[in-house]
């Protein structure tokens, strides 16, 4: 059987599977260069993680959408009522405070990241003979492994990092039950890796980018939740690991289908700069309002942002409009039947 690749072996590689363990690798092998980066050069980490990668990621679903003629015709309706939906629900959500606004955004974010180590595990599963139990258990298998780096989180407040803002989850203390999360987390774990090494020893085949995938999760989100409680190897391992490869996976999808709305090839260097160019502009603008009208953290607007704080109530919903919907249209546009 055939390695089930995306779209090729030097693509998927480096761009979606790679990132997780290089990232691994900068975080055990380069402390004391993290270190120095979190105390001195703590704009560039924002500029480069948060902008660049993060919020830029988000503005690659218009290239599966708004920008394609074909799926704007497909999902008209959808993609024009649920920016507005978004903007009503965080309207309504921030009249009951701004922390019970972005505790709800947090935790629709951590599902769709948490979908999405799924939605790549389905992809690169997709020419396996299934049955109820290896579907089970590959399900088993990825949910393990985003799922119990949250419960450690939602019951160890003392993490030095956040999603979004201070105090954002609820938060249960049980160190019994939260022992017997960790035993069961360690048990699949261990589970999984011997029959892995079982099935390969039987068909002489493995599946090399679904179990990178997966082990690449096991190892990125216990070591950036659990083993380690930093604010910069949290942000490394939680934003590069997600959003460069689904940045890959929108240019892939965009360069492999014929519609109306197309970018020169991966091979071309200008269009790479054409997409990326694309992205950093919408992502760098965002932000921007955010400073400005929002956080005044990285920028000095203490004029302006004394005046606006009054607007925060529309502010904020409309500026959280791009990433709600991104969160939600997520779960829309990758559906198959197969």
């Amino acid at each position: 059987m055939k390695q089930p690749w995306i779209n090729k072996p030097k693509t998927d590689i480096p761009f979606i599977l790679f990132p997780q363990f290089f990232v691994l690798g900068i975080v055990f092998f380069c402390q004391d260069f993290l270190k120095e980066a979190e105390e001195k050069y703590s704009f560039f980490t924002w500029l480069l993680l948060i902008v660049f990668i993060d919020v830029a990621h988000v503005y690659a679903t218009l290239f599966k959408t708004y920008f394609v003629k074909e799926e704007f015709v497909k999902r008209k309706k959808l993609l024009l009522v649920l920016p507005l939906f978004c903007f009503l629900v965080g309207f309504l959500l921030f009249l009951f405070g701004a922390k019970t606004f972005w505790s709800v955004l947090a935790y629709v974010a951590v599902f769709h990241f948490i979908r999405q180590q799924y939605g790549f595990m389905r992809l690169y599963s997709r020419n396996e003979i299934k049955t109820k139990w290896t579907v089970f258990l590959d399900n088993l298998f990825i949910y393990t492994a985003t799922g119990y780096p949250m419960i450690f989180w939602f019951m160890n407040p003392s993490r030095k990092f956040t999603w979004f803002v201070e105090d954002e989850f609820f938060s249960y203390q049980n160190p019994l039950l939260l022992q017997f999360f960790t035993r069961c987390y360690f048990l699949i774990v261990g589970f999984y890796a011997l029959r892995t090494v079982y099935f390969f020893i039987k068909t002489k085949y493995f599946n090399i980018p679904k179990n990178a995938i997966i082990i690449g999760t096991i190892l990125s989100w216990y070591f950036g939740i659990v083993y380690f409680n930093n604010d910069l190897v949290f942000t490394l391992l939680n934003v590069i690991s997600h959003g460069i490869p689904y940045m890959a996976l929108i240019y892939f999808n965009q360069r492999n289908n014929h519609h109306s709305f197309q970018i020169p090839k991966l091979s071309s260097f200008l269009g790479i700069l054409v997409y990326i160019g694309i992205l950093l502009l919408f992502a760098f603008t965002e932000e921007y309002l955010w400073e400005v009208l929002v956080w005044n953290e990285h920028f000095s607007f203490n004029e302006s942002i004394d005046s606006l704080v009054k607007w925060q109530i529309l502010l904020v919903p409309l500026l959280t409009v791009p990433q709600f919907t991104h969160y939600i249209l997520d779960g829309y546009i990758w559906k198959s039947r197969k």
